[in-house]
């Protein structure tokens, strides 16, 4: 059996538990494609999910939701790829990942990097960018002139929605972030960033927005801020939670101020039908297109190497990084 360079968990564990080891190369079956892995992006989701690991892992496990490289080859069925194709995808987080040289994924969930995008750019955007994307134009359909909070301004969700919503034409883009980070969050297009340490981030939001609350609001940060959002939203206006809704939606003010609210996960598209898996690759063709025309940075602030990438979540653990970290496995690019 030939083998292959990954990190690997042994068991449920935290960052510094991810090991770098041999083991098989897996085999694409019906319906799927094998790539040979260039790069792969680090996400919160990847040290989350293994410190308790989940069901239907089998140890040892191969983690990395999201990974670009070479189609290596094609699984019976599957007529849209052919070897030596290069394509990016998120992957099913319940499956064996992509930190290695190698890995699998359903055929119809990859989309093909454009002439221009490197497999680090590839390999950066899609748990982060794709999640920002359906928030913000699949679901909000975000409009010309509206205006957004988005909360961790700094990080990839955040850093992929402020420059959509300036792409979109935002009225007013107002961002949290830490001191350390507020000119970075600028360069990506807030007109306010608001520092969560020092100011009453609510407060702060009605006094700009001279009472009437923001149009979007976007949560990547908990529970307990996104019910704080309920008093900030304006009337008719959206919030979309990615890491705890609000506990006592049903008895806000529910005659004085009507909203909507997204609660998503975008892992979840797997298991949902074929019609929501061929939605992740056509949201990132979409998504590929703006990258390649430089209208959106793909965020890469730091590229490691396969054996770093222990410390790369650990780094991620500590909620200060930057735009995207992402390891660089090949040797293409």
């Amino acid at each position: 059996m030939e083998q292959m360079r990954a990190i690997i968990l042994n068991g449920p564990g935290k960052p510094e538990q991810f090991v770098l080891s041999e083991v098989q190369i897996p085999e694409a079956s019906a319906g799927e494609i094998r790539v040979r892995v260039q790069a792969a992006g680090l996400n919160p989701v990847d040290y989350k999910i293994a410190m308790n690991g989940h069901p239907n892992w089998q140890y040892p496990h191969v983690s990395g939701v999201d990974a670009a490289g070479i189609v290596d080859a094609v699984g019976e069925g599957v007529t849209q790829w052919v070897v030596g194709d290069r394509v990016v995808y998120h992957g099913d987080f319940t499956k064996p990942g992509g930190f290695a040289e190698y890995s699998v994924t359903l055929a119809h969930t990859a989309a093909a990097i454009p002439d221009g995008v490197t497999f680090v750019e590839a390999a950066a955007f899609p748990c982060a960018g794709l999640t920002a994307y359906q928030i913000l134009v699949r679901k909000m359909h975000m409009q010309l002139g509206q205006s957004i909070l988005v909360h961790a301004g700094a990080g990839g969700v955040g850093g992929y929605a402020i420059q959509l919503a300036r792409l979109f034409g935002a009225s007013m883009i107002i961002a949290t972030a830490s001191a350390g980070n507020a000119d970075y969050v600028r360069s990506l297009g807030a007109d306010h960033v608001l520092d969560y340490n020092r100011e009453d981030v609510h407060a702060r939001v009605m006094e700009l927005t001279a009472g009437e609350g923001v149009d979007l609001i976007l949560n990547s940060v908990n529970r307990a801020t996104s019910q704080k959002d309920l008093s900030t939203i304006s009337f008719g206006g959206q919030l979309a939670c990615i890491a705890g809704a609000p506990e006592t939606v049903a008895d806000f003010q529910p005659s004085t101020k009507t909203f909507t609210l997204h609660k998503l996960m975008l892992g979840g598209a797997y298991g949902s039908g074929r019609k929501a898996e061929e939605e992740l690759a056509a949201m990132a063709g979409e998504f590929l297109q703006l990258i390649q025309e430089k209208k959106i940075d793909p965020l890469v602030k730091k590229v490691i190497a396969l054996e770093e990438i222990p410390q790369g979540l650990q780094l991620l653990s500590e909620r200060h990084v930057q735009g995207k970290i992402v390891a660089k496995i090949g040797e293409m690019d």
